[in-house]
């Protein structure tokens, strides 16, 4: 049985986060305070006791939902886990790219922290407030939803920003062709088409000036070959080429997130057990969707890692 490990992206956020493991687990309480060293604040303190609104803002809740996947996937290594024999594949939703190219060592804590804190600045400081907005249509193939926003981008730019399953899509760009896009899909069949809480319209070309500064964030880090493969968004395919992942985490901001694509390459591979560290379980959601015969756990408190320690043989 081949496994592969999933991180969450933006939206699984929640106050309180990875505070259980953090006070069960010596280890998962040191990412967070490496993490904080690495920031120079107390991020940990809004994860645990803060605001959801300042946590749910983009600067903050990139690394600190990394922070919290990292913690998880300490605290599992605690029971003898090893990423480079127990896992074929790691892949992460759009910032969990990050968290999976951390986990895979490729990149360093203290830098996918810093690096997500220039990616949330960045991507905020793109579009002025309801300039952009990013709606998921429900009901519709990927193939007809590009129709879609091709018609509805003849003025004002849209596109597919992320393929999560085989029903739903998501649409990012200027909020006047995202709209007019979103009508276009109800006619054609959608659904439903659900406004995203957002702050920015994430990966559109709506996203170019943060991309530019991811590039030169990029150019200054370490890059190491991960020690698994990493299935990246915007091919969907493993990599493992420091040079090709600088280029590829770079794409990402303007690109389209291929989930689906990439579950199935994973699947495809020998793939049958996929591993969701993190807040939440939005991927293991949307892994029931993409294939049912296909095993998925998520594991984002004590109980639950428990359970998985308990019962896994780790193949």
């Amino acid at each position: 049985m081949k496994t592969a490990i999933v991180f969450p992206g933006q939206g699984s956020q929640t106050v309180g986060m990875g505070k259980d493991l953090a006070f069960s687990y010596p280890e998962a309480k040191e990412i967070f305070e490496r993490v904080d060293e690495a920031l120079s604040e107390n991020l940990s303190g809004l994860i645990w006791e803060g605001d959801i609104e300042k946590l749910t803002e983009t600067q903050n809740a990139q690394p600190a939902l990394m922070a919290t996947s990292m913690a998880i996937l300490a605290s599992i290594k605690v029971h003898g886990f090893k990423i480079e024999e127990n896992v074929q594949f790691v892949a992460g939703h759009s910032l969990g790219e990050y968290s999976a190219l951390c986990a895979s060592e490729s990149i360093s804590l203290e830098d996918t922290a810093k690096l997500l804190r220039v990616r949330g600045n960045a991507m905020q400081s793109c579009v002025r407030k309801g300039e952009g907005v990013m709606v998921a249509i429900m009901g519709l193939k990927v193939s007809e939803v590009e129709e879609i926003v091709s018609e509805a981008s003849d003025i004002y730019h849209c596109q597919v920003a992320n393929d999560n399953d085989p029903s739903q899509v998501v649409i990012s760009g200027d909020y006047r062709a995202v709209s007019e896009a979103a009508e276009i899909a109800k006619k054609r069949g959608a659904k439903r088409a659900v406004n995203l809480n957002v702050s920015a319209p994430f990966h559109s070309s709506l996203m170019l000036p943060a991309a530019i500064e991811m590039q030169k964030a990029l150019a200054s880090v370490e890059v190491r070959r991960p020690k698994v493969p990493v299935v990246m968004n915007t091919r969907a395919s493993a990599i493992t080429d420091e040079k090709l992942i600088r280029e590829y985490l770079v794409d990402q901001v303007t690109a389209s997130v291929r989930w689906r694509e990439s579950i199935l390459f994973m699947i495809e591979n020998g793939v049958t057990k996929f591993l969701e560290l993190g807040s939440g379980k939005v991927l293991t959601g949307l892994l029931r969707r993409i294939d049912r015969n296909v095993t998925g756990i998520s594991v984002s408190n004590p109980v639950e890692l428990d359970n998985f320690v308990g019962g896994s043989s780790y193949g």
